[in-house]
Formats: structure tokens, sequence, C-alpha cells
């Protein structure tokens, strides 16, 4: 059976250079060993080992670090390694290379949209290969269209669906009166106030989720995403405790303020073009779709005693975005778990959660609050 260009290069590595097993090589030896072997590898990858060689300062490179590299698994050591270098990588940037197909002018898009590091956008350029496809992001995009087209023929009107007096009763969206039935703190993300509400969300969901899922993966991308719209309306539930809750608004603004956070913290290495213009815009489009939500739930509703929408889910999704959200986008191909800061904001996001379900157990009644009817 013939072995592939890196277990050879592993092979030859282990057995040649490390008779001791001692689990290290000297550098000399292992440069040697890509003069000899690297025509056999992809040319962005053949740059990375090369400056894993030139940057450690020990002299020794473990041999661990080389297979995490060969299997697309970088260690926190082996990123040190690189970024800790006495020399850039060698060769012309991503952005300069000609001849690419149009799925490869989109991968080289989607990494200096969302890489502030040329290592690591050569690093997800040659790894990307479209399977598993981005399908969390397109997958809660289509049902969300789904269900507000179902309800839209349903009630027939698409702007300012909840005008309707049919509009909350259906099982989807949060209320007061139905806390109880645990879902709604999830389900109302597929209900949307009117075409409007929906247009800005999944504008917004689709031009900053796709490229981050595409980069970091659907499980980390869902994490950030789910855990916005869970914060949304326990947010809701604690400080605007009379108010339904409706729109995906919660999980579009944990990611979208999480990437805009990104790119402020690495600007100088974030090359996207008119980033300038583009944070802005999405800062107008943030600004346009939270001030709709602001008006609209101080409207005088068309059914009252029950308040339009609450406006909070925005909020509690930035603030997810800000802390969880950050962590995740900073540590692309690292491990999560072996990041003390994702636990400190994990556990600070799971006491929120725990007092705020303590909250609606409890609260609701102590302070005899005055809720709408169920609808």
């Amino acid at each position: 059976m013939t072995k592939c260009p890196r277990q050879k290069l592993a092979d030859l590595l282990r057995e040649k250079y490390d008779p001791e097993n001692s689990g290290f090589i000297s550098t000399e030896r292992f440069r040697d060993l890509l003069e000899t072997h690297g025509s056999e590898l992809d040319p962005h990858k053949l740059e990375v080992l090369l400056a894993l060689a030139d940057g450690n300062a020990d002299g020794k490179i473990c041999y661990q670090d080389f297979v995490n590299l060969m299997s697309n698994k970088r260690s926190n050591s082996f990123r040190r390694a690189i970024l800790q270098g006495s020399r850039q990588l060698k060769g012309c940037s991503l952005r300069d290379e000609v001849g690419l197909g149009l799925s490869q002018r989109l991968v080289r898009h989607v990494a200096y949209e969302t890489l502030p590091r040329e290592v690591d956008r050569k690093w997800y350029f040659d790894s990307y290969t479209y399977c598993p496809p981005p399908w969390f992001i397109l997958a809660i995009t289509i049902a969300e269209v789904a269900v507000f087209m179902y309800y839209g023929l349903q009630l027939d009107r698409l702007v300012l669906q909840v005008s309707s007096p049919s509009f909350l009763k259906s099982p989807l969206p949060y209320h007061p009166q139905l806390r109880a039935q645990a879902w709604r703190y999830l389900s109302y993300i597929f209900m949307h106030t009117g075409i409007e509400h929906l247009s800005l969300n999944m504008a917004m969901q689709l031009l900053v989720g796709v490229p981050l899922e595409m980069v970091h993966g659907a499980l980390r991308i869902g994490l950030v995403y789910v855990c916005g719209v869970l914060a949304g309306s326990l947010a809701v539930s604690v400080t605007d405790m009379t108010a339904p809750v409706v729109g995906s608004s919660g999980g579009v603004y944990a990611l979208v303020s999480a990437h805009l956070a990104n790119v402020v913290m690495n600007w100088s290495g974030m090359k996207c073009q008119f980033k300038l213009f583009r944070m802005a815009m999405a800062l107008v489009c943030m600004s346009v779709e939270f001030g709709r939500a602001v008006w609209l739930r101080f409207y005088p509703p068309a059914f009252p005693p029950c308040p339009n929408p609450s406006f909070v889910a925005h909020l509690g999704g930035v603030v997810v975005g800000l802390t969880l959200g950050v962590v995740v986008l900073q540590n692309y191909e690292q491990r999560l778990q072996e990041q003390s800061l994702f636990w400190i904001f994990f556990c600070v996001y799971t006491l929120f959660v725990l007092c705020a379900v303590f909250w609606n157990i409890f609260a609701y009644s102590l302070l005899d609050v005055r809720l709408p009817p169920p609808p």
C-alpha cells in the first residue's frame, strides 16, 4: 500500500532523525528533511513548516507538533513557534496568487474576511474542502423563511404580522404566560414581526454567519448562535417581564458583534477590502434593526394589554458575542477546552442561565407581576 507524502515524511522523521524516540528533532535535521522531501507537500504547508523550523528558539521541534500539523490539528506550542518566528513566511501573499478557480477564490475571500494572520489564511486555504458545507446557518435561515411564509399565508399579511390577533397563538414565540413551555426560549427565532424584521436579520445572518461557519465550523458557530438566542429570551424574562419575544436577533447579534469585535481587536492584521466602510454599514444595519425593535416595543399594541415584542433579546445577543463569541473567533484551529478565558465566560454564562431559570420560577409570583392574558 503506497503511503501519502505526509505519512512518508512523518515516518522518516521518527525513524531516521529520532532513533532514540525522545519525541524531539533538531531544527537543522528538520530543515534537511524538508529540503529533501518538501516538494511532495502543499507549498503553503511547506512554508509553515519552514517557519516552524526557523522560529523555534530551543533548537528542537516536538514530533507531536509535526504530526498535528500534518493531520490539520495545530497545538498551542506549534502556534507559539510560528508566531514567535524570527522571520515572516516566505513566498507571495495568498491574495497575489493567480490562476485560481471560482471555488478557490471564494475560499480565499472568506479567509481574508475572517482571519487576521497570513499563516492562518494560507493554512485555511489549503485545508478547506467544502465538506461539510456551512449547513447550520443555511438550515436555520431556510427554516426561518419557511415558517415566516407559512404564517404569512395563514395570517394573510407579510408586513407587521405581529398586529394579527392570531400571531402569538403559534406554539413558537416566547410569551410570559407560557414561559413554563421551555422550548419557547429557543423556538421564538422562527417567528418574525414582519418581512422588514426578517429581511434585516437574514441579510446579517447570511453575510456574516456563512463565512464564519466556513472557517470555524458548525459546532462553534452553532454554540455562539444558540447561546445568543437563549440569552436573549432569558434577558427579556428578567428585565422586560411582561413582553413576548420573536425573531432571531439574539443569535444574529451574537455572531455579528463577535465578528466586529474580532476585526477591531486585530485591525492591522485584517486585510479584508473596505473594512472601515463595511464595519460602518454593519453597525448601521444593527442600529436600524435595533431602533425598529425599540420603536415597536413602545408603539401602542394592537391588542392591549399584551405589549409588543421586546428588544432586550438584541442586547443579550451582543453580550454573548462580546464574550463567548470573541473567544471562539480568536482561537481558530485551537481547542476551546484548553483556553482558560473560554471556561471563565462559559461559567459566567451558565451562572446567568441558572439565575434566570430561578428568576422565572420564583420572581414573578414574589413580585406579583401583572402579566398579559395568554394568547
